[in-house]
């Protein structure tokens, strides 16, 4: 069987509350008597009715964290009886210092001070009723001193317990919050990388595809030209292997990251010439001067650069060129990709979800994107980034 630990508690110390009342009560001082059931300054001989009644107001201390108000209240009528019947001077016994305690302690304010109140009028009555000369104001004084005393130290506890409860709830919140915002930025970070890896993946299979069928068609006739083709594919792959171990290397709990710089405009040279050597004769077109660029824009920048380039690879057709122009103004940044294919996948089939990905990422930085075909033929992938101060 479980037991209740707090009511076990609480039974113990009302049976140690009323072995310590009755042994105060038989053993006052009783040299003021003179004889039998007499009254002498107002003190009565202990006997049996004098004991039942201290026993009678310690039972209560058993329910005192269940009921404390109440508890109190019944605690309090033998102890007005023993005051009324001249067996003490009034001064409340521990069963009623303990029992204020618990209402202090565990009840809210209103029912707190009703307690505090119940306990100074079952004070005044038992005074009142008893004799006259047993107490004097000296010793009104102390039993006041003595009641606000125990209720201030069962406020005092009350609220300490409140305010611990109150840190306890607060640290609970910021470590819900802390794990929500957590779970926030881990997922945006996979959306991050999911977008790097398919820039990357995308934009290098793509190049790898096409250097693999011109290699097919002229292993025969030019085996030179064929190995050569398969270097560049070589050497693309492992610029791929690179840029997705620098993306993922986050990722890695069990070693140190290989971590190292993100691509930026200053990269879209060796870019051009990669797609140069990939079959699709492009062109770069720097206007203005390139001041220095916040990186997430650096890397959007590249990135749409790329997307738009592995598009026209895929899709611009046999004998298509690109080009690529980026304006420097004071407050904005323009990059067009455009290119003079016709192929067969038609201007309505070009984007893709690489391009879907960019668009979130130019307007990730108030950016605007602009993607279609082209009047006189061509496909084009525009975006401009707003730049504050210059930058």
């Amino acid at each position: 069987m479980r037991i209740d630990r707090t009511r076990f508690h609480d039974t113990v110390l009302a049976g140690v509350v009323a072995a310590a009342s009755v042994a105060l009560f038989v053993l006052y001082e009783h040299g003021r008597l003179s004889s039998g059931d007499l009254v002498v300054d107002g003190v009565r001989e202990p006997d049996p009715l004098g004991a039942l009644l201290v026993l009678l107001a310690c039972v209560p201390v058993a329910v005192r964290r269940r009921w404390p108000l109440a508890a109190l209240c019944a605690g309090l009528v033998p102890e007005t009886l023993l005051a009324g019947f001249g067996y003490s001077t009034g001064v409340p016994g521990l069963s009623g210092l303990v029992l204020l305690y618990s209402v202090a302690s565990n009840r809210g304010l209103a029912m707190a001070l009703g307690g505090l109140l119940a306990t100074v009028l079952a004070y005044a009555l038992g005074a009142a009723a008893g004799p006259p000369s047993a107490t004097t104001l000296s010793d009104h004084v102390v039993v006041a001193m003595v009641l606000v005393s125990v209720w201030g130290a069962g406020r005092s506890l009350r609220l300490r317990r409140a305010y611990m409860e109150e840190l306890r709830g607060r640290a609970a919140r910021l470590e819900r919050a802390r794990a929500a915002d957590t779970r926030a930025a881990r997922a945006e970070e996979r959306s991050r990388i999911a977008r790097e890896l398919h820039d990357v993946v995308a934009h290098h299979v793509s190049v790898m595809t096409v250097q693999a069928a011109a290699a097919r068609k002229v292993l025969s006739s030019d085996p030179g030209l064929a190995g050569e083709a398969l270097t560049a594919i070589e050497h693309t792959g492992r610029m791929a292997m690179s840029e997705m171990r620098n993306i993922v290397g986050v990722l890695r709990t069990d070693a140190r990251a290989e971590l190292g710089p993100q691509p930026g405009m200053e990269d879209l040279p060796a870019l051009v010439e990669q797609m140069r050597e990939a079959g699709l004769p492009t062109r770069l077109v720097v206007e203005g001067e390139p001041p220095p660029l916040p990186a997430g824009v650096d890397l959007a920048a590249y990135r749409l650069v790329q997307e738009g380039l592995t598009n026209s690879l895929r899709h611009a057709g046999a004998g298509a060129k690109a080009v690529v122009t980026v304006r420097h103004a004071p407050h904005e940044l323009d990059v067009l990709v455009a290119d003079d294919g016709r192929g067969a996948a038609g201007a309505s089939g070009r984007p893709g979800h690489g391009l879907v990905g960019i668009r979130e990422r130019v307007a990730l930085y108030g950016g605007i994107l602009s993607v279609g075909p082209l009047p006189g033929g061509g496909f084009e992938v525009r975006a401009r980034f707003p730049l504050k101060d210059g930058q």
